[in-house]
C-alpha cells in the first residue's frame, strides 16, 4: 500500500476539489443551457430567394481564389473563377446556391469535398415602392418579409390628405410562358390602422407597389366664412350641410339658394340647383356631394344694395372673384 507524504496531502485535496467542480459545472451546463441574449433573438430574418442583380458573398473553405463577392447577372447566373460552367442563382435560396456551387466544383474536379458558404450581401431584386399620399415616398429593398404597416412607417406614415384606402399591386405569374399580370388589392385605412385588423396587415416579400391615393375634395366658394377645399370623408357621405359646417357657415348676406357644379362621367358639366333656405329650415332633404364637386353660395344682391359704398366695393370684389372662379372652371 502506497502512503501519501504529509506535505503532498493539501495539493492532492485541491486537485480533487477542482476536478469535482469542473464535472459539476459541465453537468449543470448540460441540464441548464444558457438563455440567448435578448438582443440577439430574432436578429436573423428569414432568407429571401436570390434574384437578378443581387450581390452574393461566396466563401470556399481553404480556397482564397474562389472566395469573393459576385453580382448575379441580369440573366440570373453567376460566374466563378476556375469554373467553366455558369451557375444559376436566380430563384435559389442561399443554401441551395451553396449546394450548386459545391457540385460544380466537384464535377469539374477542382475540389474533392468543398465546403461552401453563401450569404446575400445586398438585395436589389426585391424592391417595395411606397408612393402617393405618404410623407416620404420611397423605394427600398426587402431583405426579409415586411408587413404593410412597416412599409408605410418607412415612408413616414400617411399624409393628412390620404384617402380611405391603400392600393397594393403585385405581379401575379401566369402559366409557363404567359406574361405576369398585375393584381391590385385594396386595403381600408380605417380597418388597418383604427381597427388594427391583422388580416389587413399583409406580408410583403418584394416586388410590390404600394400607392396611397389622395382623398377626394369638395370645393366650397362664395358667401361662406372660410372658402376652401375640404376632403370627402372616409366612406361617409358628404352633404351640403356638412360642407357648410366645415366652411364655418354662411356669411350674413348669403343667398337663399346655392348651386353644385359637377363634371359627369361622360365629361359633360352639370349645374344643380340647391334650395338652401329650405334645407336649412328642414323643409327639404340635405343633398349629397361627390368628390370634385364645387358648391357655390351666391350673394343675396338685394340685401347687399343697402350697404355703404366701401362695403359694396369689397363685397363686389369677393363675389366677382368667386363667380369668375366657378364659371371659369365649369364653363
Amino acid at each position: 500500500m502506497t502512503t501519501i507524504p504529509p506535505d503532498r496531502t493539501p495539493v492532492l485535496l485541491v486537485s480533487i476539489f477542482l476536478c469535482f467542480s469542473y464535472f459539476l459545472h459541465a453537468a449543470f451546463a448540460q441540464t441548464h443551457p444558457m438563455a440567448t441574449a435578448p438582443e440577439t433573438q430574432g436578429a436573423n430574418l428569414p432568407a429571401q430567394p436570390i434574384g437578378a442583380n443581387d450581390l452574393v458573398a461566396v466563401s470556399v473553405y481553404d480556397a482564397a481564389e474562389l472566395t469573393r463577392t459576385v453580382r448575379v447577372g441580369a440573366d440570373g447566373f453567376i460566374r466563378l473563377p476556375m469554373l467553366k460552367q455558369r451557375i444559376k442563382a436566380q430563384g435559389l435560396m442561399p443554401g441551395d446556391l451553396e449546394s450548386a456551387i459545391a457540385k460544380a466544383l466537384q464535377d469539374e474536379q477542382i475540389i474533392v469535398d468543398p465546403f461552401v458558404t453563401v450569404t446575400v450581401a445586398e438585395y436589389n431584386s426585391h424592391p417595395i415602392s411606397v408612393a402617393g399620399a405618404v410623407r416620404q415616398p420611397l423605394t427600398f429593398q426587402a431583405a426579409g418579409p415586411v408587413t404593410l404597416l412597416e412599409a408605410i412607417t418607412r415612408a413616414g406614415g400617411l399624409a393628412p390628405e390620404a384617402g380611405p384606402e391603400i392600393l397594393v399591386t403585385r405581379a401575379q405569374h401566369g402559366p409557363d410562358g404567359a406574361a405576369p399580370t398585375a393584381l391590385v388589392q385594396r386595403i381600408l385605412v380605417k380597418g388597418l390602422i383604427d381597427a388594427a385588423d391583422p388580416a389587413l396587415n399583409i406580408v410583403l416579400s418584394g416586388g410590390e407597389e404600394i400607392r396611397v391615393p389622395e382623398s377626394g375634395k369638395v370645393y366650397v366658394i362664395g358667401n361662406v366664412k372660410m372658402p376652401g377645399a375640404f376632403p370627402v370623408g372616409d366612406g361617409t357621405e358628404s352633404t351640403v350641410l356638412k360642407m357648410l359646417a366645415l366652411s364655418q357657415g354662411l356669411m350674413p348676406y348669403a343667398a337663399k339658394e346655392a348651386y353644385i357644379y359637377r363634371r359627369e362621367g361622360n365629361g359633360s358639366k352639370n349645374e344643380i340647383h340647391i334650395p338652401l333656405s329650405q334645407i336649412m329650415e328642414r323643409k327639404a332633404p340635405d343633398m349629397a356631394l361627390l368628390a370634385n364637386d364645387i358648391l357655390y353660395v351666391p350673394d343675396n344682391k338685394g340685401r347687399r344694395l343697402t350697404l355703404g359704398v366701401l362695403e359694396k366695393i369689397a363685397a363686389f370684389g369677393t363675389t366677382a372673384g368667386a363667380t369668375a372662379l366657378v364659371y371659369g372652371t365649369v364653363r
